[in-house]
């Protein structure tokens, strides 16, 4: 029952405009991971997110030693992984177009604060999961009926699930 007419970047981008925060994981260098809740600032049609950090925040740093990050997505039912290389920004303009008044708790001198900085996360590999809705329910029945059965469930369909190279 997969659905070879789904377009599994566009449904990203979709499931995208719902996430609120997300986890971001960088890489200490001692080899360690590091993850973290961030505020999305915002997540791009061309699939770029955006955080607001300090510039000298340890996981600044951390990119500084290694650019590869992972950006974990969760909300209800969706769940989005995304792979790639994060670069700091330091662009006024663009600072100062997603600036929200909530940031001002770190930044207390507003969107002209001198260590306040964006990181842009470039996607290089996402995987996500989608149980919401009626296709969502449909999963959980198949799931149900394999656990029963002693089968594996039917193939997700790719609006439920996909793994891609962006």
């Amino acid at each position: 029952m997969t659905d070879k007419h789904v377009d599994p970047v566009a449904h990203l981008k979709q499931m995208l405009k719902e996430f609120t925060t997300a986890m971001l994981v960088t890489r200490r260098d001692d080899g360690g991971l590091r993850s973290r809740p961030m505020a999305i600032a915002e997540a791009r049609v061309d699939g770029v997110i955006y955080f607001s950090t300090a510039i000298d925040s340890p996981k600044i740093e951390e990119l500084a030693s290694d650019s590869r990050v992972n950006v974990a997505l969760q909300s209800g039912s969706r769940f989005v992984s995304i792979t790639g290389r994060a670069r700091v920004v330091r662009d006024r303009a663009l600072i100062e177009r997603l600036w929200s008044e909530a940031w001002r708790v770190w930044f207390p001198g507003g969107k002209d604060d001198p260590t306040l900085c964006l990181i842009a996360v470039e996607p290089e590999e996402a995987e996500y999961w989608d149980q919401s809705g009626a296709k969502g329910i449909k999963s959980m029945f198949q799931m149900a009926k394999a656990y029963v059965s002693g089968a594996q469930p039917e193939d997700f369909d790719r609006e439920q699930h996909s793994k891609f190279r962006v």
